[in-house]
Formats: structure tokens, C-alpha cells, sequence
């Protein structure tokens, strides 16, 4: 199975408008277009996540006056979109047609796939305490590293080609438990990525 798109190349900067955060704030925050195919006999249906390996481990550094994150800080997941259902005969999702713009306190019902189900990504976690932001963000939020930060981050788009039609799965479902469910019921994976950092001297990892 393979996957691609024509929003970024593999490995490649991911341009401003796919990311939830800019130098000058909120960026706008689209979903890349994606498309695949090879998918392999038996399919059901497909998952789908998007996970940034590159968070620092430390949130409490992010933004802070004075400080750079080095590039060697431990790193941690950070996931920017979660869905499960996808029908079997899928094979792309247009550019903007699950996000187009920053959604405070985030998407309640995002927009996507006929029949397919969005879970929380961690802004959810990420802005609980904030009161102008707090809230269920569900489906895709793109990236927004802490601009402090020099290690250039990678995003990574995840399809998984499953032999279940439905995942059991809470209503609030998170990536944690999409990777749960799916044990025993991959029948193959394929993946993209792309980069992106709003520290000007970012280097990769």
C-alpha cells in the first residue's frame, strides 16, 4: 500500500496554510490533500492518524521568554488527527474538506469521509487550562510547534488498511485507542510525512 500527497512532498516543509500555527499566529489550518492505493484484498475499511514525534517532553518550555528547546530535549507524540471507518473503496480525502481554519476550543463535528469517525487530538489536552481555547477538539488540527523550540518537527500521516468494517470504539475515541482496537486487524500500513518549524534556526532531529 502506498500513500501520498499533493499538499507537501515526502519529507519536505508542509506550507503554512496545512498548519494550525504560524510566526504571525493562527495559520490556516487545512487538511492536506492525501491518496493512496495498492490497498490490500480483504480491506474493510481504513484508519487514519497524523502524529508529530518531535514534542518536547517538557510542555512547561514551550513559548517561554529566554528559553530554546534544544534540538537533543526528549521528545514525546503529539497527535494532530484521529479517523477510524473509512470506507473501503476511499482512496483520497481533498485538501480542506475535514478543516479550513482554527476552531477555538475545536471542532465539535469536523467534517470528512461519508462514514467515517473523527477522535480528540491533543490540543484537547494541550489547551485545557486555557479558557479562550479549552474545549473537545476533535478531528485535524495541524501543526503548531513552540516557536522556541530548534528541532524541526515531523508530522506524520499514518493509513492503515484494516480487515474490520467498524472499530469498537468510545464516542470520545483517541489515538491510544484507535492503535488498541486495530491489534490483530492490520493488514498493511503506508505512510507520509512532512516537516515544519516556526524557530527560524530549527534543525532536524
Amino acid at each position: 500500500m502506498r500513500i501520498h500527497s499533493d499538499s507537501f512532498e515526502p519529507g519536505q516543509p508542509i506550507p503554512a496554510r496545512y498548519a494550525a500555527g504560524t510566526p504571525d499566529g493562527f495559520g490556516g489550518n487545512r487538511n492536506p490533500h492525501l491518496a493512496w492505493d495498492d490497498v490490500p484484498a480483504g480491506t474493510r475499511a481504513f484508519a487514519l492518524l497524523c502524529i508529530d514525534p518531535d514534542a518536547p517532553t517538557d510542555p512547561s518550555l514551550a513559548g517561554k521568554d529566554g528559553v530554546e528547546i534544544p534540538v537533543e530535549h526528549p521528545r514525546g507524540p503529539f497527535v494532530h488527527w484521529a479517523m477510524v471507518d473509512l470506507a473501503s473503496d476511499l482512496r483520497s480525502i481533498a485538501e480542506g474538506s475535514a478543516s479550513d481554519g482554527v476552531t477555538k476550543g475545536g471542532k465539535r463535528t469536523p467534517p470528512g469521509p461519508a462514514g467515517a469517525r473523527q477522535g480528540l487530538n491533543d490540543y484537547t489536552g494541550w489547551f485545557a487550562g486555557d479558557p479562550d481555547m479549552a474545549g473537545d477538539w476533535f478531528g485535524y488540527d495541524g501543526p503548531y510547534p513552540p516557536p522556541n523550540d530548534l528541532r524541526t518537527h515531523r508530522y506524520f500521516f499514518r493509513l492503515f488498511a484494516l480487515d474490520v468494517a467498524r472499530l469498537e470504539l468510545p464516542e470520545r475515541f483517541t489515538a491510544g485507542d484507535v492503535q488498541r482496537a486495530m491489534q490483530g486487524h492490520v493488514l498493511a500500513e503506508a505512510s507520509v510525512w512532512g516537516s515544519y518549524a516556526l524557530h527560524p534556526q530549527a534543525q532536524p532531529a
